[in-house]
C-alpha cells in the first residue's frame, strides 16, 4: 500500500485549517486517513508556535515504513530541521506570460519608431540644407 503524509484540508469558506495525515495515495484529498499526526492553521502569523504542530516521532515512523511527504510538508520538515534542504529548480518561475510579453515588445516597437522618427529628423534637414543653397547659387 502506497502511503502518503499529506494535507487534509477543513475549516469552512475562506478560513482553512489543515489536518497533517497519513493517508493511502489512492484515497481523496479530504477522505479516509490512516492516523493524524499533526495541524496546520494558515490563518496564524508564521512566527506563531502553533501554525504548524506535527508529532515528529511518528512523522519519523512512517517515512521509516515509506510513507512519502508531499512537497508542502516536506518544507514544514525541513523548516522544523528533520528533513535536508532540498535545492528547488523552477527555470519558468522568472520568465513572463504571455501578456507581459506582448506588452513588453509593443514597447520596444514604439520605441524603435520614436528612435527612428527623431533619425529621418535629424538626416531630414542636413539633406535639405546643401539642396537649398545649390538652389540659390
Amino acid at each position: 500500500m502506497a502511503t502518503v503524509i499529506r494535507l487534509s484540508r477543513g475549516g469552512s469558506k475562506k478560513r482553512p485549517f489543515y489536518r497533517i495525515v497519513v493517508a493511502d495515495k489512492r484515497m481523496p484529498r479530504d477522505g479516509r486517513f490512516i492516523e493524524k499526526i499533526g495541524t496546520y492553521n494558515p490563518q496564524l502569523p508564521k512566527d506563531s508556535e502553533d501554525r504548524v504542530k506535527m508529532d515528529m516521532e511518528r512523522v519519523k515512523e512512517w517515512i521509516a515504513k515509506g510513507a512519502q511527504p508531499t512537497d508542502r510538508i516536506c518544507r514544514f520538515l525541513e523548516a522544523a530541521g528533520e528533513m535536508e534542504k532540498k535545492t528547488r529548480n523552477n527555470p519558468n518561475k522568472a520568465k513572463p506570460g504571455k501578456k507581459a510579453e506582448e506588452r513588453a515588445q509593443e514597447k520596444a516597437d514604439k520605441a524603435q519608431a520614436l528612435k527612428d522618427a527623431e533619425e529621418e529628423a535629424k538626416n531630414a534637414p542636413a539633406d535639405e540644407a546643401p539642396a537649398e543653397e545649390a538652389a540659390a547659387e
